[in-house]
């Protein structure tokens, strides 16, 4: 326990239990939600993207370990606006322990490549909570980690301030591909793509069909919440 935690005890965003931001009971009670095509958005045998909805660019399924309510919801809003970064440590645990019921699923051997920030607003917060998150379940789960496999040309509208089609049309053109990891790209059969948040699936795509365009076999997302 650091000076801080002495000085400023940590409690549940949820409860307010002293000891943890997001304590064991609160996280028992946020379900995760049922699992979904990422193009049609109906059910699907563990995130699979159905055979008739897929196309040459598009997810080959979506995983979402939390529904986004409860202290997942707000754990996530504090650490995205709040600049809470100790919060993350907590949140990837949890993560880590629930996700291994979905890996059946998941692409075996992945490389996982979380969403990127656009450098100035990485630049102003200090850090990217995707990247924390993902770097800490890429080391549970002993899969490749690039964190800048994918580039943030420009800087946009917030996602959350739209809906519907304007996430759509407002995401782009925004990513472009590293080119120094082409070689891992056309050489390896399996991705992950990793955001904090998946509400209409438009960031995800759209990371997707750049990746997909550059010669990436299997895409699959994988996120905090849904």
């Amino acid at each position: 326990m650091g000076l801080v935690d002495l000085i400023f005890p940590r409690s549940c965003l949820s409860c307010g239990n002293q000891g943890r931001y997001v304590c064991d009971s609160c996280i028992k009670k946020v379900p995760s939600p049922k699992l979904v095509c990422p193009e049609c958005q109906r059910p699907s045998i563990d995130g699979f993207t159905h055979i008739k909805c897929k196309r040459t660019l598009s997810l080959d399924g979506i995983i979402s370990i939390w529904c986004y309510q409860g202290v997942v919801r707000t754990a996530l809003l504090k650490l995205k606006y709040a600049y809470a970064r100790e919060i993350a440590t907590e949140i990837s645990v949890y993560t880590n322990s629930q996700l291994d019921k979905f890996l059946i699923a998941l692409p075996k051997n992945p490389t996982l490549v979380p969403i990127p920030l656009y450098f100035l607003k990485e630049n102003l917060r200090g850090f990217n909570q995707t990247e924390i998150l993902g770097k800490a379940m890429a080391m549970r789960q002993t899969w490749k980690f690039v964190p800048d496999l994918l580039l943030r040309k420009m800087l946009k509208k917030p996602q959350a301030e739209l809906k519907g089609d304007e996430r759509k049309e407002n995401i782009k053109g925004v990513f472009a591909l590293n080119s120094f990891y082409q070689p891992l790209i056309t050489n390896h059969q399996s991705l992950i793509l990793f955001d904090d948040i998946y509400t209409t699936g438009s960031t995800l795509k759209e990371a997707c069909k750049v990746l997909k365009r550059n010669g990436a076999n299997v895409v699959w997302g994988l996120t905090i919440a849904r």
